[in-house]
């Protein structure tokens, strides 16, 4: 594995390393031992969770507050989507401001999403299936989500047409009346 900083502090690329021969390719997606060493963090991953979207599903902006707040571990098993992290750490230098990375099963990224970071991702194939490996176990009481939309924020999504979204992302927060910020991390 190889793990690379992003603009946003904090978060990392990671690829991993592939060997492929006529018969196809292995390699070796999780090793907690691997995992601290090459990011320097000493995290361990509670809960798996997978999805599987349709093409124009959008998902998130979520996270949790603290003390539940969640890391997250990202990776594409299927498909192709739009993955986008928000910084909503008041004190992080990199604090209002939002990344995407196009992970895929081809490209077989992950991305390190530390806690106080808000998520989500457009499904751009006709379908996919995330995995996603967290810090934290899933809280109702503590799940938030910031619109997929919020002008403030302005994500350039690439969107065709209008995304399918859940009840609850729909009346998602705007980035700008978030008033738990400081409880995040």
């Amino acid at each position: 594995m190889i793990a690379t900083p992003t603009r946003l502090f904090g978060v990392l690329r990671i690829e991993p390393i592939v060997f492929g021969d006529g018969r196809g390719f292995f390699y070796e997606s999780f090793n907690q031992q691997r995992f601290n060493t090459i990011t320097g963090l000493d995290c361990h991953f509670v809960q798996d969770n997978h999805s599987r979207s349709q093409r124009h599903v959008l998902r998130g902006l979520h996270y949790q507050i603290a003390p539940r707040a969640q890391g997250k571990l990202v990776r594409v098993v299927h498909g192709e989507v739009f993955d986008v992290v928000v910084d909503i750490r008041p004190e992080s230098p990199t604090f209002g401001q939002w990344e995407s990375h196009v992970l895929s099963a081809e490209n077989r990224q992950q991305l390190w999403i530390p806690p106080g970071l808000a998520h989500g991702f457009l499904t751009l194939s006709r379908s996919a299936e995330v995995l996603y490996k967290t810090t934290e176990y899933w809280s109702a009481e503590h799940e938030r989500a910031i619109r997929w939309d919020d002008p403030t924020l302005a994500i350039a999504w690439p969107l065709s047409e209008t995304p399918i979204v859940s009840a609850k992302d729909e009346v998602a927060t705007y980035f700008s009346d978030l008033h738990a910020c400081a409880r995040i991390g």
